[in-house]
């Protein structure tokens, strides 16, 4: 009885806490922001793990106020950009450090390497796959229900609380590409293994959906061709080599496209939207086709510990071979928060969801 007693005592100090700090800064669009995804969205979740795919050291977080954390970027990732639009005060914190009643804010999951299918990212070490960050999330649901005191109540919060999805890349970069290391190119043509990956990502999804989730925003691939580590490996193939990875990119958003339809047409209590990046162009002067740090050495995408960065950041795309720049992911996040073509997102945005 008394440890029930200082739960619920500790309780209201925080929702005390969180309401004062309402009226001064003005209340989030949502109660919480759920992150699931790869290195575009980890936040510190790698620093841990055995695997090659970590940026827990300088140059990257450059531009970040507490340095090097784990983000794949100078600064700020696309995951703190729609929780800064959405009016979170703080970021949200990885599911490596997150504990006690901040993960009511919500938890970020993503993880650098981890794709829809678990093997993907393998040869670079240990990485969280969806299906795990889904086991993750499945573990902070069940403390949410234990704070909130039920299941129904939990139920009702969860539903007005956010949940993004950026994952499918590594499934393409770090598997179906790299046939010394993965069969699937060997075993799928590039329409099949799309329709394997959204098979997947379906059921993924309706896992999450079990879980609580009613306001999902699903995030398409980039062009692939177009990253500096791949111009690199096009400039020694073929010319017609970018256009390959471009294409299979495709293939994958056009089902995810048809998945979201699908699923709004079918679970009419929650509401999915898919976000276009492809269609979003950069301005002319922005340097797309190169790296702004120097790299650990040739066929490497991260940046050298030791490598010199290019001062001119605002102007880059990429941050090292992979990953965008801050300015880069300002440009996405601000479009996708608020779409300024219908092409950006569909059926609509992610402010427009905030409010449903």
């Amino acid at each position: 009885m008394a440890c029930q007693l200082k739960t619920l005592l500790m309780l209201l100090v925080f929702l005390l806490i969180s309401n004062l700090q309402h009226c001064v800064n003005g209340r989030p669009q949502v109660p919480c922001l759920f992150i699931f995804g790869d290195s575009l969205s980890d936040n510190g979740n790698n620093n841990n793990l055995v695997t090659m795919a970590k940026a827990n050291y300088q140059p990257y977080g450059i531009d970040f106020p507490e340095g090097p954390t784990g983000r794949f970027t100078n600064g700020r990732n696309i995951g703190d950009i729609i929780a800064e639009l959405l009016g979170f005060e703080n970021y949200i914190p990885p599911f490596a450090n997150a504990e006690g009643f901040e993960i009511l804010k919500g938890v970020n999951y993503a993880s650098g390497s981890a794709g829809i299918r678990n093997e993907s990212g393998q040869h670079l070490g240990n990485r969280i796959s969806l299906d795990r960050q889904l086991q993750n999330h499945q573990y902070t649901v069940s403390h949410i229900i234990e704070m909130l005191g039920g299941n129904h109540k939990a139920t009702i919060y969860l539903s007005k609380c956010i949940y993004s999805i950026t994952i499918g890349s590594n499934d393409y970069l770090s598997n179906y590409f790299l046939p010394m290391f993965y069969p699937t190119s060997l075993q799928y043509t590039p329409e099949q293994y799309a329709k394997l990956l959204i098979q997947q990502l379906t059921q993924q999804v309706m896992t999450l959906y079990r879980y609580g989730a009613r306001k999902v925003v699903l995030y398409g691939l980039g062009q692939l061709g177009s990253i500096p580590a791949v111009l690199s490996l096009c400039g020694i193939i073929s010319s017609s080599c970018e256009e390959s990875f471009n294409k299979v990119a495709q293939l994958f958003n056009d089902r995810l496209i048809s998945l979201v339809a699908d699923l709004n047409k079918n679970l009419w209590k929650a509401k999915f939207i898919f976000i276009n990046t492809t269609s979003m162009e950069y301005a002319s002067s922005i340097i797309t086709n190169a790296s702004c740090c120097e790299l650990l050495g040739f066929g490497q995408f991260q940046c050298s510990p030791l490598g010199h960065v290019c001062h001119n950041r605002s102007q880059y795309m990429f941050w090292d071979a992979v990953h965008p720049t801050e300015a880069a992911y300002r440009f996405y996040g601000g479009r996708a928060y608020r779409a300024q073509s219908p092409t950006d997102a569909y059926p609509f945005d992610i402010s427009y969801l905030a409010n449903l």
